[in-house]
């Protein structure tokens, strides 16, 4: 049993852009899902799809984004809140990541938004993760 999905798929995404894999298959969980849409929505990653491993599982399929000099576009990945030591901020405490090149994931009260977005929403929540 994994006890951090969040952290695997962060790790997963960080080591197959060391070795410049075009894409990283893991299991599929929604939060997982909607983080790697909101990724793929801020041009981190190509393309984010569900996929049936078998017939009682599936897998989400991410493909990851390259520049014209094969360099990654994520140059870093950063878990924040951890199951053993959560991180909440309130709405004039949320960070600009990498002055504005990068993004926060925040876990709101109407769901998963970035930095950006809690900012014009005027919300606070759980700090998930930083990526630049």
């Amino acid at each position: 049993m994994m006890t951090d999905p969040i952290a695997d798929m962060l790790t997963r995404i960080r080591n197959a852009t060391m070795v410049k894999q075009k894409t990283v298959c893991l299991p599929f969980s929604k939060i997982k899902f909607i983080i790697g849409k909101m990724l793929e929505r801020e041009g981190y990653l190509t393309k984010v799809e569900r996929k049936e491993a078998s017939s009682w599982s599936e897998e989400l399929e991410l493909e990851l984004r390259y520049d014209t000099e094969k360099k990654p576009v994520i140059r870093g990945l950063r878990r924040i809140s951890k199951p053993g030591l959560r991180v909440y901020i309130q709405k004039d405490e949320i960070p600009t990541v990498m002055s504005g090149f990068g993004i926060a994931i925040l876990s709101t009260s109407q769901g998963l938004m970035t930095n950006k977005e809690a900012k014009m929403a005027g919300l606070g929540g759980e700090l998930i993760c930083e990526i630049w």
